[in-house]
Parts: C-alpha cells; sequence; structure tokens
C-alpha cells in the first residue's frame, strides 16, 4: 500500500528531532489531558452519588454511625461527617480544657470548615494539567508548523525549485502540527470548564451538608428543609439521638 506523501507517516518519516519532539509531546499532552479528564468525571460520577445520600439517605436513620455508613467511602460527603463526629467527641473528652476557649458550635464550625477545605483541594487535583494543556498546546504546534515551514522555505531556496507540487507537501505537513494542537487543546479546555462546573456543584453541596451537621451537633436537629413537592417544611428522622 503506497504511504500518501501528505500523511502523518510522512510528516514522521521526513521530520527532524524537533518535529518528532514537538509531535512526541503533543502525543503526551493528549494522554494527560485525557486520562485527567476520565478520572475525574468517574470523581464526580462517584460524589453525585454520595451527595444524593447526603441529601436523603443519611438523614432518614437514626444514629450517626448508620448515617455515616450511608454515605460510603472515599468521598468528601463521607470524610466531612467523620470529622464532624470526631469534633463532637474531642470537644466532649476535652471540654474542661476547650470550653474557656471555644464554644461547641465554633469548635465543629472549625473542624467542618477544614474538612471541606480539604475535599475542594483534592477536587482540584490534576486541574491543572487540563488548564497547562488547553493554553500550551495550540502554542506548541504553532511552533512545530513554523518550525516546518522554515525548513520547507530553506529545501526550496536550496533546489531552486518552487512549483506547487514542491512546495504543497512540506508547507501541509508543517500546518499538520497546527492541528494537532488545536485537537489536544480543544477536548482539554471543554473539559476544564464542564469539571470547573462539576466541582463547584459538589463544593456547594459539601457547603449546605456541612451547614446541616453543624445545626445537628450544635442543636440537636437537622434545620428544617421545604420538600419540594408538597411545599411543606419537614425535619430529618436523624435527631438529638444521634448525638448521643
Amino acid at each position: 500500500m503506497e504511504v500518501s506523501p501528505y500523511g502523518l507517516e510522512s510528516l514522521w518519516a521526513q521530520g527532524d528531532f524537533v518535529t518528532k519532539g514537538v509531535a512526541v509531546l503533543l502525543l503526551a499532552m493528549s494522554i494527560a489531558s485525557w486520562y485527567v479528564i476520565v478520572t475525574k468525571a468517574l470523581q464526580l460520577l462517584r460524589f453525585r452519588r454520595a451527595s444524593d445520600a447526603a441529601g436523603h439517605a443519611f438523614w432518614d436513620t437514626t444514629s450517626l454511625p448508620e448515617g455515616v455508613a450511608t454515605l460510603g467511602t472515599d468521598n468528601p460527603f463521607a470524610e466531612v461527617a467523620k470529622a464532624g463526629v470526631t469534633s463532637m467527641s474531642h470537644h466532649t473528652a476535652h471540654k474542661g480544657h476547650l470550653h474557656d476557649q471555644l464554644s461547641v458550635s465554633d469548635w465543629v464550625t472549625l473542624s467542618l470548615r477544614q474538612a471541606i477545605d480539604e475535599a475542594s483541594g483534592k477536587l482540584q487535583t490534576g486541574m491543572a494539567v487540563l488548564a497547562s494543556v488547553g493554553s500550551t498546546a495550540p502554542f506548541v504546534g504553532l511552533f512545530g508548523t513554523v518550525w516546518g515551514i522554515y525548513h520547507a522555505l530553506v529545501s526550496i531556496g536550496t533546489s531552486g525549485q518552487a512549483s506547487i507540487d514542491k512546495v504543497a507537501g512540506p508547507v501541509g505537513e508543517a500546518l499538520i502540527m497546527t492541528a494537532l494542537g488545536l485537537a489536544v487543546a480543544i477536548p482539554a479546555t471543554f473539559g476544564y470548564n464542564a469539571l470547573v462546573r462539576g466541582n463547584k456543584t459538589t463544593i456547594a453541596k459539601l457547603n449546605k451538608f456541612g451547614f446541616d451537621l453543624h445545626a445537628l451537633f450544635v442543636t440537636g436537629a437537622r434545620s428544617a428543609t421545604e420538600d419540594t413537592e408538597t411545599g411543606t417544611t419537614k425535619s430529618a428522622k436523624l435527631t438529638a439521638v444521634g448525638r448521643a
């Protein structure tokens, strides 16, 4: 089978070490960005299930251990709930030492806020890779294009021939690098924007969950919520019993 003189194979075969280096770099950037996109998307889907449990199943239990179990493991909602339970136990055990400095409300607030901040930091893991790829990949491809066109012009000047068949191949191969740069950058940019929106939604739900936990630990019951179907207010089953 005859190899096209204008394809990627020809570009690789005729390119020098700079052209091949740019192509390998773009390939590595593409693999890294898609790895982050896929893993973070799966992570957000897992966290969405945990957020659904934090909004409903958790509050339909009658004890904190049972409620925490409904959240599953390896998700920020479970970590925030565990941080709240730990803070209450710590404050109770050291009440004689902490009471003069921090009330139970302040102590629980600090503990929950720290857990939410840690979860927010974990959500941002890998986002810098997508931002870097999305912003630099087009310029990396453009560098490969400029380099290829430069060598094509040098070759044309050396041979003294500037016919269309002599120019089309080298210039077309050089422009492929720009297309490769855009092919790497566009998914990274779209993935970054989608994941940022997903992270913001998760963080907002974490803050709401933390607020409800604070109300539970301090007042003994979750703040009343409105039933979107009936328009009436209701309270969760998990009340002061869960504090014991």
